[in-house]
């Protein structure tokens, strides 16, 4: 029964690895794909362009939204970052313990080569999750500094023309 059990859920553990490997490989993309994003909305900022500053462009354009909103949305605009902050070293190590096993199993049977390959599988796929994580990690601090910034101002604004 235990020898079942073990089987059973050492091959539920080994479907999971491609999944899991996939999931890294589209955060590592995304990841960069935020950072490119966070980049070319610097350096808006920085030329003093209406399109950097997402926040401000939304309250101008639609004034009949108020502080509470203005946040959710800055909000929601940050949730996808965040997920993949938090998801991302989770999903590395999945992807570090699944090929483990196999590696285990092909050191008892003295197959060195099957260990290496399982081991740089499981390195690799840690050390891409984590880069994905710190990447999105700095987007996320970026932005939130941004809107954080545009909400102070927008508040000035609507202060003043009060």
């Amino acid at each position: 029964m235990i020898t079942t059990l073990d089987t059973a859920m050492y091959s539920l553990g080994q479907l999971f690895l491609a999944p899991v490997l996939i999931a890294i490989a589209a955060l590592f993309a995304y990841a960069f794909v935020t950072l490119g994003a966070l980049a070319w909305q610097a350096r808006q900022r920085r030329g003093g362009h209406p399109a950097g500053y997402e926040l401000l462009a939304l309250a101008r354009a639609r004034p009949e939204l108020d502080a509470t909103t203005l946040e959710r949305i800055a909000h929601e605009r940050l949730e996808l970052a965040r997920l993949a902050t938090r998801v991302a070293p989770m999903l590395g190590l999945v992807a570090t313990m699944i090929p483990m096993g196999p590696a285990l199993r092909a050191l008892g049977d003295g197959q060195l080569a099957d260990v290496s390959q399982a081991l740089a599988v499981a390195f690799s796929a840690v050390i891409l999750a984590l880069i994905a994580a710190a990447i999105t990690y700095t987007v996320l601090t970026w932005r939130r500094r941004w809107y954080v910034r545009d909400l102070d101002a927008i508040a000035a604004q609507r202060t003043e023309a009060a």
